[in-house]
């Protein structure tokens, strides 16, 4: 897709249709680029393309090995060596079998989220909407037709909260 294609533009909402694997590996390089810590919920449907756009953005931020699904163990923590020497921590958490959002409390989950610089990716985050605090970054997925022969896209909608905005992200560059 290109950027006439964008349904809406701007640099606190973005909203980008994933016409494949290659927008979706795409966008995660453009999210990797950000300057993101805090938390990013992720919302939409099973099968609408979370936890791919995950892995993709996982390998762009430069992790090298396999990616774990979370579903099970709620967490996979990650420690991600930067081109500057340092170590990012990304965490990426599925909440989709959480119970109560007490049970974060007792696998420590306040101390992913109070970690600096780390980055917090968390789907299915309102099952605890609730307990987190309000994320960085809103991205909802969702699947739609793309043609007239029923091939399937995924129609992403990004926002920034008022967090993000105070860490000065910008959404205008986002494009496929």
């Amino acid at each position: 897709m290109h950027n006439d294609q964008s349904i809406e533009n701007s640099d606190i909402v973005q909203t980008l249709i994933l016409n494949s694997e290659q927008d979706t590996q795409l966008l995660a390089k453009q999210l990797a680029a950000l300057p993101l810590t805090g938390s990013v919920w992720l919302a939409g449907d099973l099968g609408a393309g979370k936890t791919t756009l995950t892995r993709y953005w996982l390998h762009a931020l430069g992790h090298t090995g396999a990616v774990k699904s979370p579903t099970y163990t709620l967490v996979e923590p990650y420690s991600i060596e930067q081109s500057n020497g340092t170590t990012k921590p990304v965490y990426h958490a599925d909440l989709y079998r959480l119970q109560d959002p007490e049970e974060l409390s007792f696998i420590g989950f306040d101390e992913y989220l109070d970690e600096p610089e780390a980055l917090v990716i968390i789907e299915w985050a309102s099952r605890a909407d609730g307990y987190l605090p309000m994320p960085t970054l809103f991205i909802d997925m969702t699947q739609v037709e793309s043609d007239d022969k029923g091939n399937e896209a995924r129609q992403v909608y990004l926002r920034v909260s008022k967090a993000g905005q105070a860490q000065g992200l910008d959404l205008s560059k986002l494009t496929i």
